[in-house]
């Protein structure tokens, strides 16, 4: 689990290919002595486990859904790469909760300067902007950020010049891809409430719509008193 914020940029040494799965070495400016052979690394958004440490870097195994659902499958030596550690209990949650599984891959259609900051406008897959809401998180390659608005196929972010300063998003053009994680709790309410899209019956079948949310509802679950 991740928190979004991004700890430090690494640089991408290089992506073997190793049948349908690949090899990804990264070279990190990241504190490396707590880590551990085993533990999690988001690197741009996905979640990878560390299979080795040395000269001042780690290694990870890409599966082949990994690669299929992330940009990942595209970097090559010297790309720029968003890294954090994984969530330690006791940890200060500055961004929102991340899990490192990607949704899609985003594209930049705009970016606009407005005052200090710039305006990224993300392209998405429709299906997924059921899940973005305005003033709400998204992970842009692992970065949290708060959505301002939201359309059928896109969604716009503000980003700081900080955020621009110690993330990719500052290299980042028109027409980049990017990895993007919309907000779990959207998914997993929409399973839980009547007529989500995800429901299924104990068949393993889907169940059709049970109904909407109602104050019946919100009252049977705790939400009204």
């Amino acid at each position: 689990m991740f928190t979004g914020i991004v700890t430090a940029m690494g640089s991408v040494r290089r992506l073997t290919q190793r049948g349908e799965d690949a090899l990804l070495e990264v070279g990190a400016s990241l504190e490396l002595d707590d880590v551990r052979i085993g533990d999690s690394i988001s690197v741009s958004g996905a979640c990878l486990t560390v299979t080795s440490l040395k000269d001042g870097g780690f290694a990870a195994d890409v599966s082949a859904e990994t690669l299929f659902s992330t940009t990942l499958k595209t970097v090559k030596a010297g790309d720029p790469v968003n890294l954090e550690k994984a969530l330690r209990i006791g940890d200060r949650l500055g961004g929102h909760i991340v899990l490192g599984h990607v949704d899609g891959v985003g594209r930049i259609l705009e970016k606009t300067v407005r005052a200090r900051s710039v305006i990224f406008c993300f392209e998405i897959a429709p299906e997924l902007c059921r899940y973005v809401v305005a003033k709400g998180s998204i992970a842009v390659d692992g970065i949290s950020l708060t959505v301002n608005r939201c359309e059928k196929d896109r969604f716009y972010v503000n980003v700081i010049p900080h955020t621009a300063a110690v993330t990719t998003l500052g290299v980042k053009k028109t027409s980049d891809t990017v990895n993007i994680e919309t907000d779990i709790l959207a998914r997993y309410l929409e399973k839980l409430i009547p007529g989500g899209r995800e429901k299924e019956d104990t068949g393993g079948k889907k169940a059709g719509a049970a109904g909407d949310i109602d104050l019946t509802l919100l009252a049977r679950h705790g939400f009204l008193k």
